[in-house]
């Protein structure tokens, strides 16, 4: 059997052989000269190919390059020439148009910001025309002269070279945005006579398409965005619970940007697109380094242990590799809206004053008829939700400490009473010697948190959502946020209850909350016996100034 070279010398001999043997002869016609190559063309060997062969083999130099070219022409060289590359930009403009016409809007946006070219053909008046026909059906009446009767035509023959390219673009934008925000606002419309807030938050949030997503920057300026996250809804709050397995190194972190993300055209039938336009809305900025340090440790477990930093943010952090585990925040309903969709990516939204109804009848008008919603939950557990009516501060000769801080009653505007003491009002909602008002709570205190991996629960913490609503009802200091309960030192003083006294504190710039509980042993459960309020004399002083200045005016 022949083998590969074998058939490549037949091969070549049968093919190539009488080329080079008549273009031998006339070479050595042109110099004159008689050499054994032409001689053998000029009487050829009696045999055929196998005597042509034969004269391969008796001439090796010659024919190993007249082989190897052969073999280089037969096996190397592709039969066909390389096809040149297509690109998109080479494309004719009007089949681009055409394959642009097939697109919705947001693919379209997106594709505006390939390249100039892309951008100035995704803003043809046409394709948007068409995109917000569609959606809206535009009419436009047009009025005759010499007629009282009114006639309606279609904007798809007369509004394409009367307007400027992108004109409807931006028309189709700018109603979207005007039919989702109408959208919302019905549903916000409604307030819950209870906690003051809008009945339908949930389906607010889910109508706008907002989400959030917080940013984590290192050191070296490098941002890395979370978005997978969970949401638990509650009655004045929303939990949203971040964890990924590729969290940075606590270490090189240094800030932490809490945004809220709404969609640039949000489509009510699917998803928002992560890829599409998007508008970013600052909620909050905490700062990570030396996070052990700066920020509240609240409790551990087997696994993680939890930090606070305010406003209402968690950060659970590996106890072994001391890494982050999950983030998990806190967001109170009131103005959540406004706040996560009016500010910019570098400034928050800036929350109107607090204007009170002006009142110059009641002398005492300020001081009486609050109410309290609160919330006590941990996850998808609810411990407490309850509302408390009717608080008021009690008639009783002034505290002396209340001149240093609060201006007002010095010039007689605010009444005394002892419950304003060093800048609080302190309004008592569970007092500890009425025991009929004594709450129970239902299991035991703990906060849930989970990863892709693993579960737990950090026992006697937990998230408090405060809701104070004013005299006219409106909400006048509102919070979310993770607290601890911790072991008190002081005995129960009560005969109704022998058991461990736990407290939880919590304290920002507008007030403080004070909560006493037992832990009842026979019944395994949590009874709250104190519960007090002291809103900051500065908060409420600006109130009555800003109403004492209206009346005078």
């Amino acid at each position: 059997m022949a083998t590969g070279r074998g058939r490549a010398l037949r091969l070549y001999g049968n093919r190539q052989a009488p080329a080079a043997e008549v273009a031998a002869p006339s070479a050595a016609a042109e110099v004159g000269a008689f050499t054994p190559a032409a001689a053998a063309v000029a009487a050829p060997r009696a045999g055929g190919p196998r005597n042509r062969s034969r004269s391969f083999a008796a001439r090796p130099g010659e024919c190993s390059e007249a082989i190897n070219a052969g073999i280089k022409n037969l096996c190397l060289t592709p039969s066909m020439k390389p096809k040149p590359r297509l690109c998109i930009e080479s494309i004719p403009s009007e089949m681009l148009m055409k394959i642009f016409s097939y697109l919705d809007a947001v693919s379209l946006l997106c594709v505006g910001c390939v390249n100039k070219h892309f951008y100035h053909l995704a803003n043809d008046n046409g394709i948007w025309l068409r995109i917000y026909s569609s959606c809206f059906r535009p009419k436009r009446t047009i009025w005759k002269m010499t007629s009282e009767q009114t006639e309606t035509v279609s904007l798809d023959c007369a509004a394409l070279h009367d307007r400027k390219p992108g004109y409807w673009k931006k028309e189709y934008i700018f109603k979207q945005i005007a039919a989702v925000k109408t959208r919302v606002m019905r549903l916000v419309k409604p307030v819950d006579p209870y906690t003051g807030l809008p009945c339908k938050n949930k389906e607010a949030i889910k109508a706008s398409g907002l989400s959030w997503i917080i940013v984590l920057r290192d050191k070296n300026g490098k941002e890395h965005i979370m978005e997978k996250a969970n949401l638990s809804f509650k009655d004045t709050s929303v939990t949203i619970l971040w964890y990924s397995t590729d969290w940075p190194c606590l270490d090189i972190l240094s800030t932490l940007k809490l945004f809220g993300v709404t969609p640039l055209l949000p489509d009510q039938s699917r998803d928002p697109s992560k890829n599409g336009p998007r508008r970013r809305s600052l909620i909050a900025e905490y700062h990570l380094a030396n996070l052990t340090e700066s920020s509240v440790a609240l409790g551990a477990d087997k696994l993680v242990q939890l930090f606070s930093l305010n406003p209402g943010l968690l950060v659970g952090l590996w106890k072994e590799k001391n890494e982050i585990a999950f983030v998990m925040a806190s967001l109170h309903y009131h103005q959540l809206l406004e706040r996560s969709t009016l500010g910019s990516a570098t400034v928050q939204y800036a929350l109107p004053p607090n204007k009170p109804v002006l009142d110059d009848v009641d002398p005492e008008y300020g001081l009486h008829d609050y109410s309290l919603h609160l919330d006590m939950h941990g996850g998808s557990h609810t411990y407490l939700c309850g509302t408390f009516k009717s608080l008021f501060c009690r008639k009783d000769s002034v505290c002396p400490e209340t001149c240093s801080f609060c201006p007002l009653s010095c010039s007689g505007l605010l009444p005394p009473h002892s419950d304003i003491a060093n800048g609080y009002l302190r309004l008592t909602v569970v007092s500890l010697k009425d025991n009929t008002k004594h709450l129970p709570l239902i299991g035991t205190l703990g906060l849930s948190w989970e990863t892709e991996a693993f579960k737990g629960n950090v026992k006697d913490c937990y998230v408090m959502d405060v809701t104070l609503l004013d005299e006219a009802g409106k909400p006048f200091w509102c919070f979310s946020a993770p607290v601890y309960m911790e072991l008190s030192s002081k005995a129960s003083s009560l005969y109704d209850y022998m058991g461990h006294i736990y407290t939880t504190d919590y304290a920002d710039s507008e007030g403080k909350v004070c909560v006493e509980l037992v832990w009842l042993e026979e019944t395994k459960e949590y009874f709250i016996v104190n519960l007090v309020l002291y809103i900051s004399t500065r908060k409420k002083c600006a109130e009555r100034c800003l109403r004492v200045s209206s009346v005078n005016v």
